[in-house]
């Protein structure tokens, strides 16, 4: 692996989790990267102290930095500061990652190591050995119809379109065009990976589980799940159409 791994967390009042999430990721990353790592909380300005909390754990920890955000502004653009920050330092490989435990860290290994042979790793619920937890039958079924739905538009090969647990070589961040991405939410993750595979780049699934929450409230809403409906189709025209442009 050439350059240091960087776990992005974005956190907007994860108070409750903050410290169990970074303590559980640093974890696992020392293990997976021995010859170093960087864990990067992204915080929104969250009034219950999230980002007073992580500054007093990176006082403790040189691995660990955290970026401040004056507002709540949505995950899309939290992860692009994250990713802009990351390679300003020198990452070789960008993770993103939920802050609330929907995500194991223990996947992370898994995660880094595929990254060996993909310039893209996405850590997939709706591949063979994946799967979702907690969640009733009415989520499971918009969050298969959603990745379903953005799969068939866009025309492309991937199960789990709308996932945020994924790993960037520092390549894909470059030649992406990231002043170019406004999507939020499943928008902002279909819109990433969709840009990946245009690029040529190879784009690898790994199963995961996803878990609801272990602490606090979700961040989604349907505004969220509305604009990933309208931007899907939107984003393949844009995208087709510079292509047909540029030839």
């Amino acid at each position: 692996m050439s350059g240091e791994p960087w776990l992005i967390l974005p956190t907007y009042n994860e108070a409750e989790n903050i410290m169990a999430i970074v303590n559980a990721s640093a974890d696992v990353l020392a293990g997976a990267a021995p010859e170093g790592f960087r864990v990067l909380v992204v915080d929104d300005g969250s009034p219950d102290g999230t980002g007073a909390i992580a500054d007093g754990m990176a006082a403790e920890h040189e691995w660990l930095e955290v970026l401040h955000r004056e507002e709540k502004n949505g995950i899309g653009p939290a992860y692009l500061a994250g990713f802009r920050h990351a390679l300003d330092r020198g990452a070789g490989y960008v993770m993103e990652m939920d802050s609330d435990f929907s995500h194991d860290p223990a996947d992370i290994p898994r995660l880094v190591e595929a990254s060996a042979e993909a310039d893209l790793v996405l850590g997939s619920r709706y591949m063979p050995g994946g799967g979702v937890a907690g969640w009733n039958r009415r989520r499971r079924l918009l969050s298969r119809g959603g990745c379903w739905y953005a799969r068939a538009v866009l025309g492309v090969p991937v199960r789990d379109l709308t996932g945020g647990f994924k790993c960037f070589r520092r390549q894909v961040l470059e030649t992406l065009d990231l002043s170019g991405i406004h999507a939020d939410g499943y928008g902002f993750q279909i819109e990433m990976t969709y840009r990946a595979i245009r690029a040529g780049f190879r784009v690898r699934e790994i199963p995961i589980t996803f878990h609801d929450r272990r602490a606090g409230a979700s961040k989604m809403d349907t505004r969220i799940a509305a604009e990933a409906v309208w931007k899907v189709p939107a984003l393949r025209w844009r995208l087709r159409g510079s292509a047909a442009s540029a030839g």
